[in-house]
């Protein structure tokens, strides 16, 4: 494999809110996050999250290209609120590697669980997550 292809993965619980906002804007979830002008809330998010993953490309500037941001009790269940990758580095595997960097970090007695976007469903069931037929949701305010 070329190295400048490779991907790097790591944790970051100090994550730049304006890095994340741009993968936020750069993948699918762009439009239903508060990217725009929505640096305070996207440094109050991470903040309050306990898992922040990240993928990085292997190149000197280490451009971030994929994020999964959880939350979890590290012993029972994880709640994954993004999984987001660069349009740019979608289909090399990133967000795949991400939820795998995810249950690595986890444990194998640690569940995981998302809201999947209705366009990335089948994403999630290619990579053997099942899909569960009930969930319950109090839409946001503001």
């Amino acid at each position: 494999m070329d190295e400048s292809r490779k991907i790097l993965y790591g944790s970051e619980p100090d994550l730049d809110p304006a890095e994340f906002g741009r993968v936020l804007d750069e993948s699918s979830l762009g439009v239903r996050r508060p990217v725009d002008g929505g640096e305070p809330r996207l440094k109050e998010i991470l903040s309050h999250s306990n898992l922040i993953l990240t993928a990085r490309l292997n190149q000197p500037d280490r451009r971030l290209v994929g994020v999964a941001r959880g939350v979890t009790d590290f012993s029972w269940v994880c709640y994954i609120s993004e999984l987001a990758v660069s349009k740019s580095a979608q289909g090399l595997g990133i967000g795949k590697g991400l939820i795998e960097e995810t249950r690595r970090h986890l444990g194998p007695a640690v569940a995981l669980a998302l809201i999947s976007m209705p366009d990335a469903a089948g994403f999630y069931e290619r990579i053997g997550m099942t899909r569960m037929p009930d969930a319950f949701w109090f839409a946001r305010e503001r």
